[in-house]
């Protein structure tokens, strides 16, 4: 059997980010797995968490898919437009900072903007916040991808596919609704890092869901 995991928001939380890799490790050996997006902010190590991410796995038996968050977004609309800088620092933007000793590493800024807004397999689509189904798949909205609020009770038919997303925390995550899966458990905020775990093979939603202490 072959197994994506799609790992929820991280927000600089390094350690929980180190013990679940550990567990994937333990569950298969090899795999894709899916980043979900928003790495950084509000967490104590957003800078440890892209290094890691950056390194990629070491291993030609796993697939990283590194997905943009809106933090992301925030953050690197910062670093380009001062205008937008208080905002991303009210948002976590000053514990990144922080991480850094003071300035975003220009690499990391890089890397960061080259990340991508979606990925999807036979079965699946892998996105931050969510999709709007009244589109065409192909005809997503950037800002939709990475800022749309999903209602907890709400799913569609999503094309066919089992959407996986994170961005809209919750106590009851990871959750899933109908054709849908809310991987953000809310780690920065005292929840679990969560993981989603699909059987590659097999339509629908994870089969299992880990989840390490943040």
């Amino acid at each position: 059997m072959n197994f994506t995991f799609a790992v929820g928001d991280i927000h600089g939380c390094l350690e929980p980010l180190r013990e679940m890799l550990d567990r994937i490790g333990t569950y298969a050996r090899a795999g894709t797995v899916v980043f979900i997006g928003d790495y950084i902010d509000r967490g104590p190590d957003s800078k440890g968490v892209i290094d890691l991410l950056m390194n990629g796995s070491g291993s030609e038996s796993w697939r990283w898919v590194c997905l943009k968050g809106n933090h992301e977004d925030m953050m690197l609309r910062a670093c380009a437009d001062d205008d937008e800088r208080t905002w991303w620092l009210e948002n976590g933007g000053f514990e990144t900072e922080l991480s850094y000793g003071g300035k975003v590493a220009a690499n990391h800024l890089q890397w960061a903007s080259q990340l991508s807004l979606m990925y999807a397999d036979s079965h699946r689509i892998f996105v931050h916040a969510g999709v709007v189904p009244d589109l065409p798949l192909e005809m997503q909205a950037p800002q939709d991808l990475l800022w749309l609020r999903v209602p907890d009770d709400y799913s569609a038919d999503y094309w066919g596919k089992h959407l996986c997303h994170g961005h809209t925390p919750s106590d009851a995550n990871p959750l899933t609704v109908g054709n849908r899966t809310n991987i953000d458990s809310g780690c920065v905020f005292g929840g679990p890092l969560s993981c989603a775990v699909f059987e590659d093979s097999l339509a629908g939603g994870p089969v299992e869901f880990i989840q390490v202490q943040g």
